[in-house]
């Protein structure tokens, strides 16, 4: 493993300016927080988060549906997403029209 002595860029820093939800993304979050299941999650509780995105374009970016899917997480249960301390992302080429997100978010 690699390590290169500098501070992390949060996301929150890359922009200036307010950022407003699309309505795409509103649509998204819509009908994601009516899809999530029902889990119990305590909120001060270190957490891993892992993702599986199953995509039809093979040039789609794993990392890019992270933020907006984290935030939908917490805002369904209740949790700050600063508690996610350990994050593990896969990515699985799927025919189009049947792509997915899967997820499980346990106690470390």
């Amino acid at each position: 493993m690699q390590i290169v002595k500098i501070k992390p860029l949060s996301v929150n820093k890359c922009f200036q300016g307010r950022r407003f939800k699309t309505p795409t993304y509103k649509a998204y979050e819509t009908e994601l927080l009516y899809k999530l299941p029902h889990l119990n999650i305590k909120p001060k509780t270190p957490l891993r988060l892992t993702i599986i995105a199953g995509f039809s374009n093979r040039k789609s970016d794993l990392d890019n549906i992270c933020k907006p899917f984290q935030d939908i997480l917490q805002k369904k249960y209740g949790f700050n997403d600063d508690m996610i301390y350990q994050l593990i992302m896969l990515k699985k080429i799927v025919k189009r029209g049947h792509e997915y997100i899967k997820f499980k978010l346990d106690v470390l």
